[in-house]
């Protein structure tokens, strides 16, 4: 239920200035703050632009809201968010761990300017085990509600190629992707690939191996990926005793070499705890507004794992604060919760984030604040692991700072920028006489060309060459996509074109009320360069290094597009080409593009090959036209 303390006004406050609210201001909330719920649920602070500042929960909403605008409040940040604050809005549950499972899915989505967040926007990976007959297993970062089963989140990459490796290394796991379902397996319509020959798969493809013996190894997989390593050793070698009874000496081989593959793993895990209990050692490291948050993973008494979260505060943020969002953000839906949580401090709203824990958990979860013994050095180790991360964070920003390549200095200092271009989105259009329209943006971080975030962009609404229409197109298109996305503008924007593409631009942003954004455009002819609202080109002298870095992007944009453009064409031309082969369709020529790519290749290709992707009786229809086409030319 959304309750909008703001229902009986439909005024915008005007701009005020920020450290004093005036009467308006002031009657407004205090209006606002009589007509909130005395009950339990999640309120957000709004500032004059109407974006969340803040978001937090409470018991009783009246009585936590009011407390921001106290007059005897210390802390800076609150002072902030009342100083700021020109509007609240709530949403009630019916209890607190509702309340507090609502405020932390709003701080991971709306990332609200005085939370904790986390510092990176990427997503964790899992690892995946799949809810099939035969299942996989995998790496993925999109984890959905589908009854499979995830690991993780690993936030170090290599830590999580690494557990798969030791998985292939010791488990026959399929890494196909047939639907291995009882009825095609029944049809036959799969032969065995590679890895069976080669031994790292036992052909459930072929119903080699059947789904009771492939699960129990599965199980066997999750044990391991849990930590339980010892228990999973020790459930082998009764199986192998059971083999050797049974004079199945060839199973309790394969046995026995597993089991010395775990061991070796068991081996290298340090034994850091006598009580062989589940715990995870959290400790946290700040310093102005950067923070770390080191996790060790124990599991019967061994350190199985370790993860590391980069958190962004404000600073003189509350320890305890810090240690509730580092808690919230950790524990999803899919991430194994231990009986014991050790801890420096006890966090916010303690009682209710152990209710949480067990609900999720399944289990009775206890956060220990240890004094001393084993447990307080554990702690401290997991502390300094903390504060060794935060120390590289600190050390990288100063290479950074020192690092920025000159050129982008040059061009902050020729366009009048406040702050250093570090990222840079330059877009172009490409066509041939309005066909096949196409355009592409590419992208450079730190004056280097970064591939990964490059898009081309097909022109769906836009008839001709219009190049105007079409800038207009894709930047509705990239930028309505980046307000979804809750993502960061760039620090300069090019459009590879004059004033007309320029405005053409500006028009689709401030449509879409993006404020504060640095754009250009440059014109190809002169190497001029357009600012907003100024007709004549600016300035810029041909030997700045700030100017040859903006053609160089420009340049880099042009042949992205191009080169997209030519294989739209290119495909488009192939395609018409078959589509004159009497017997052809469109799905048919797909197919073919598809897996041959080229009309030469497709002239060229074997009947088997052709009848593999379009049947025989096309394959057929293809070689007679090429074969009476060659014959024509050479009559």
């Amino acid at each position: 239920m959304i309750f909008d303390s703001d229902t009986n006004s439909k005024e915008k406050p005007e701009i005020e200035p920020e450290p004093e609210l005036n009467t308006r201001v002031k009657n407004k909330l205090e209006l606002q703050l009589k007509n909130l719920p005395q009950t339990c649920g999640v309120y957000q602070f709004l500032d004059k632009n109407d974006k969340v500042i803040y978001v937090g929960k409470a018991i009783n909403l009246r009585h936590r809201v009011k407390s921001y605008f106290h007059q005897n409040v210390t802390s800076p940040k609150t002072k902030k968010i009342a100083q700021k604050a020109r509007n609240v809005e709530v949403i009630l549950t019916d209890n607190e761990i509702e309340a507090l499972i609502l405020e932390s899915n709003l701080i991971k989505k709306l990332k609200p300017r005085y939370n904790v967040n986390l510092k990176d926007d990427k997503s964790y990976p899992f690892i995946k085990v799949t809810k099939e007959l035969f299942p996989r297993i995998y790496p993925t970062r999109n984890v959905i509600n589908d009854g499979s089963k995830y690991f993780g989140p690993y936030t170090d990459v290599r830590s999580m190629k690494s557990a798969l490796r030791t998985i292939n290394q010791i488990f026959k796991i399929r890494s196909c992707k047939l639907d291995l379902t009882t009825e095609k397996i029944e049809d036959k319509k799969f032969k065995v690939c590679l890895d069976y020959h080669i031994k790292k798969c036992d052909g459930p493809c072929e119903s080699l191996v059947s789904s009771e013996s492939y699960n129990e190894m599965v199980k066997e997989v999750i044990q391991l990926l849990k930590g339980k390593t010892d228990l999973l050793i020790n459930s082998l070698k009764e199986r192998m005793n059971l083999a050797v009874e049974k004079l199945e000496f060839e199973k309790a081989a394969e046995l026995r070499d597993k089991i010395a593959q775990l061991q070796s793993i068991s081996s290298k895990q340090k034994v850091v705890s006598n009580d062989f209990e589940d715990r995870d050692i959290i400790a946290v490291a700040k310093e102005s507004k950067d923070c770390c948050c080191s996790i060790f993973n124990i599991r019967s008494g061994k350190l199985v794992g370790k993860k590391q979260l980069k958190l962004s505060i404000e600073e003189n943020e509350n320890l305890e604060n810090v240690y509730s969002s580092a808690l919230k953000f950790y524990y999803q839906d899919y991430v194994e919760v231990p009986n014991e949580l050790i801890l420096e401090t006890e966090p916010e709203d303690k009682e209710t984030i152990i209710k949480w824990l067990e609900k999720i958990g399944n289990k009775k979860v206890d956060i220990v604040i240890p004094k001393r013994g084993e447990l307080k050095s554990l702690l401290q180790m997991c502390k300094e692991n903390a504060t060794l991360q935060l120390k590289e964070i600190q050390i990288q920003k100063m290479k950074n700072l020192g690092n920025v390549p000159y050129s982008l200095t040059a061009l902050q200092r020729d366009l009048r920028l406040k702050s250093i271009p570090k990222k840079i989105e330059c877009f172009d259009i490409s066509n041939i006489q309005g066909s096949d329209n196409v355009a592409s943006m590419v992208v450079f971080v730190d004056g280097k060309p970064k591939k990964s975030l490059y898009r081309k962009f097909i022109i769906k609404t836009v008839e001709g060459a219009d190049d105007f229409a079409s800038m207009q197109e894709v930047f509705q298109r990239r930028y309505s996509k980046l307000i979804e996305n809750n993502e960061i503008m760039p620090d300069l924007i090019i459009v590879d074109g004059g004033k007309g593409q320029l405005s053409s631009a500006i028009e689709i942003l401030d449509s879409l009320k993006i404020k504060n954004y640095n754009i250009i455009g440059l014109a190809k002819r002169l190497e001029e360069v357009y600012l907003p609202n100024k007709s004549e080109p600016e300035l810029i002298p041909k030997t700045s290094s700030g100017l040859k870095l903006l053609q160089q992007i420009r340049d880099e944009a042009h042949r992205f597009a191009n080169t997209f453009h030519k294989q739209r064409r290119s495909k488009r031309i192939i395609s018409s080409e078959l589509l004159q082969i009497k017997g052809i369709g469109e799905k048919s020529a797909e197919k073919l593009l598809k897996n041959f790519g080229s009309l030469k290749n497709i002239m060229t290709s074997s009947f088997e090959s052709l009848a593999s992707v379009v049947g025989k009786a096309q394959a057929n229809i293809i070689i007679q036209h090429f074969n009476n086409l060659n014959s024509e030319l050479a009559d």
